[in-house]
């Protein structure tokens, strides 16, 4: 008890210390993991064999799988399909014919040579989707590329363990790993059944299997269409909130119990599991239930893999190995970034898709162990590979930080690249900005029959208005001569409604500059730039949240004991209030200084707020008072 504590004690302080700090600096908190799990690993020495923890740590990644499946619909899944098949497909046949070739080209036999390029042409699930999530890549066209391959290649590790055994050579004899028995006697009984029925399932026929198979995978969706209902109304009745965590973990622990018996995928069982469940109202009680579980076993599973590092080893034989990995990686990512182009990814999500995948995964490291206890790969190989497998893994952070640096240099190239339109149309309003906000504003405005002029330096922006029909103009509005072409002499309004604060404060002060007597209507992003905006000379302000919380504030009033008219009437007077606020706070307002540190802005908004308070009260008994009196006077 005392040994597990220590360890846990230290997984725990490597994870605190080191995953804040990689954060911090921009690293990623997979990196932060990996360093960790090095630092009391192999150079303090803390923690010694991870190989049993690590099996355990790779449940997280059935978890990560559940939850995506979680957010996948069935729908999306099947409009996957090409990619699914195609990329993925193609990715794997591509890498494991060219690391074959290269393999056999360093001597080793056909059989060999064509099990390491099924180990290494997987990539790592666990760093690369916790990546995408993390910087909020995964909707992006290469993010969703890259699930496709990563989904197309845990499929495809069900064959790959099958066909291991007939590539098994003679003359290679590994030590078969002697058995242990540490399991005590209570648990036993149970562990004898489950290997009972994986011995059962190992005699079947190959059609029996595939027969079971189908009907476990069918069984899951008729669970998940007919009994998670009345499962989670009867655990609600329980009214215990640990019982939802009990329950969410219940279904993926069995699902993966189930799927290991079968020999398949515990992660892929998982997703399709997470899959059939999308639809169900409890689909995010799951999720939130989940989540905590995963983030730890995940942040785990890349500790023991850091710490799992043999560096007496990799010193011994560096440039050996570090040459393969990189050459590895070089391969795999000249590979990806062909398929890349031939299914027609662009720019920065092409980097994305070919720099995310370049890696081996952590399935690599079941193959080669599977592999050495069948023969197919000398124990001397395994090692070497298993090396090249973990810091392949160990460089992939670094290199989502080189994509971050591509995608920014492309941003800038592609501005740059693009000259902006000649503007040969002048109208009463402009436009600048043409993001949510401004759609919206000029949809409202066309619609009353009046010409907009529309103007926004987001490329994309411009073209997505153009499918649309809409006439607008790519460039800078915050230039002076784009600005005139527009119109800016004879309009009547001007829209501010750019994503840039700082630009649309200055276009504000252009324009205010250039005419005078012009109505300027800008969008702020919160109340110290509405500030900034009110003195840069715009007439009409509006907070891009204001409106919809107003509103929302009237819906919370007439569920709340007040009637439709008292609420709007509610609403009213805090609008008027707001708007008044604004125009004398605005008079304290000081820029670079934080308002709380503002004696006397902080004073005028407690008073404000004390006056906004008796205002609505005041009209509120106004009502209800001349309600009162007419009922009076009826009687």
């Amino acid at each position: 008890m005392e040994a597990f504590l220590f360890q846990a004690t230290i997984y725990l302080l490597a994870a605190v210390v080191a995953v804040p700090i990689a954060a911090r600096l921009g690293l990623g908190s997979v990196l932060g993991y990996l360093i960790a799990g090095i630092v009391i690993g192999p150079v303090v020495g803390l923690v010694g064999d991870t190989a049993d923890l690590q099996h355990f740590a790779e449940f997280g990644v059935v978890m990560m799988l559940f939850i995506i499946g979680l957010e996948l619909e069935p729908h999306v899944l099947w409009s996957m399909r090409h990619r699914l098949l195609g990329l993925g497909g193609l990715q794997i046949l591509l890498t494991t014919g060219v690391v074959c070739g290269a393999a056999m080209a360093m001597g080793h036999p056909w059989p060999v040579a064509l099990a390491i390029g099924l180990t290494l042409s997987l990539s790592s699930t666990a760093i690369v989707l916790q990546t995408l999530s993390e910087k909020g890549l995964m909707q992006t066209t290469g993010g969703r590329s890259a699930f496709s391959v990563l989904l197309s290649q845990d499929i495809a590790v069900i064959p790959m363990l099958a066909a291991f055994p007939l590539l098994a050579i003679s003359g290679i004899h590994n030590q078969a790993p002697a058995a242990h028995d540490d399991h005590g006697a209570g648990t036993g009984a149970g562990l004898e059944q489950v290997e009972g029925l994986i011995r059962y399932v190992d005699e079947m026929e190959s059609y029996e299997v595939a027969l079971v198979t189908l009907g476990v995978l069918a069984s899951i969706i008729l669970f998940g269409i007919f009994l998670t209902r009345p499962l989670f109304r009867f655990i609600h009745a329980a009214k215990l909130r640990e019982m939802y965590t009990a329950t969410a973990l219940l279904i993926v622990v069995g699902i993966a119990c189930v799927m290991l018996i079968l020999g398949i995928s515990p992660a892929l069982g998982a997703f399709l599991a997470g899959v059939v469940l999308a639809n169900t109202e409890f689909r995010h009680e799951l999720e939130s239930n989940i989540e905590p579980f995963k983030g730890l076993l995940l942040g785990l599973f890349f500790i023991t893999v850091g710490a799992g590092i043999d560096f007496t080893r990799l010193w011994a034989d560096l440039g050996d190995i570090l040459g393969l990995t990189l050459l590895l990686m070089l391969l795999k990512g000249g590979i990806l970034f062909a398929l890349g182009t031939i299914f027609r990814l662009r720019g920065a999500h092409r980097w994305l898709f070919t720099l995310s995948l370049a890696q081996a995964g952590e399935f690599g490291f079941v193959l080669l162990s599977f592999g050495t206890q069948t023969n197919v790969f000398p124990a001397e190989l395994s090692d070497k590979l298993v090396l090249v497998v973990a810091l392949s893994m160990l460089l992939t952070p670094l290199f989502f930080i080189l994509y971050e640096v591509l995608a920014r240099r492309s941003g800038k190239r592609k501005k740059a690249a693009e000259p902006f339109d000649e503007i040969d149309t002048q109208g009463p309003i402009i436009i600048a900005g043409i993001g949510r906000f401004g759609q919206v504003v000029n949809r409202v405005v066309r619609s009353a029959g009046f010409e907009t002029v529309v103007l926004d330096n987001d490329l994309n922006a411009i073209q997505q208005m153009r499918r649309y029909g809409y006439k607008s103009f790519f460039g800078d509005p915050t230039r002076p001569e784009l600005l005139h072409a527009a119109g800016l002499k004879t309009a009547r309004v001007l829209v501010v409604a750019m994503d840039d604060e700082e630009s649309a404060v200055r276009l504000t002060q252009l324009a205010r500059r250039e005419r005078p007597d012009l109505h300027i209507v800008a969008r702020a992003h919160d109340r110290s730039h509405v500030y900034q905006l009110y003195q840069a000379g715009a007439n009409d302000i509006v907070r891009e949240l204001f409106d919809s919380s107003l509103r929302a504030g009237r819906y919370v009033l007439e569920n709340s004991g007040l009637d439709e008219y008292e609420a709007s009437v509610a609403e009213q007077a805090f609008y008027k209030h707001d708007r008044y606020a604004v125009r004398e706070l605005a008079k304290l307002w000081k820029p670079g200084v934080p308002p709380e540190e503002n004696p006397a802005y902080l004073a005028r908004v407690r008073e404000l707020e004390d006056e906004l308070h008796t205002t609505l009260l005041t009209q509120l008994d106004a009502i209800a008072d001349s309600r009162k009196a007419n009922k009076d006077a009826a009687e």
